[in-house]
């Protein structure tokens, strides 16, 4: 579990660099807090902090669950994915969203296969 463990941490580390780049963005963009919206760089980079929060609600978990019930290589494997994934689909995402398909398709097959994993590896223990 000790790769579970560090894919989780990966993961939580590139969420703090994408924080930081999204509050770089709105110090280069001036607007003010609480504003998110009126600077076309900054919305994508909030945009892309926003919704790797809302796909890492599923990943942790289910990577977590997959690495205990399935298999912690294949789990790890899957969570390396799903950053690479998050990696393109944020350098797209900020240069043009319309391109952001690749990476999004690639984190969230790696979210599905880790739920999948994860169901699969749990339901011999439910009986």
């Amino acid at each position: 579990m000790a790769l579970v463990a560090l894919v989780s941490l990966l993961i939580l580390v590139q969420y703090l660099i994408f924080i930081m780049l999204c509050g770089a963005q709105r110090g280069r963009s001036g607007l003010a807090a609480p504003a998110v919206s009126g600077d076309p760089d900054f919305e994508r980079a909030y945009r892309v902090q926003m919704n790797t929060l809302e796909q890492m609600v599923i990943t942790l978990p289910a990577l977590w669950l997959s690495g205990l019930y399935f298999n912690p290589e294949v789990a790890a494997g899957l969570g390396l994915a799903f950053l690479i994934g998050r990696i393109l689909y944020r350098n797209s995402y900020v240069k043009d969203p319309a391109k952001r398909g690749p990476g999004m398709i690639i984190g969230f097959v790696a979210n599905i296969a880790l739920l999948g994993t994860a169901l699969w590896g749990m339901v011999p223990h439910l009986w």
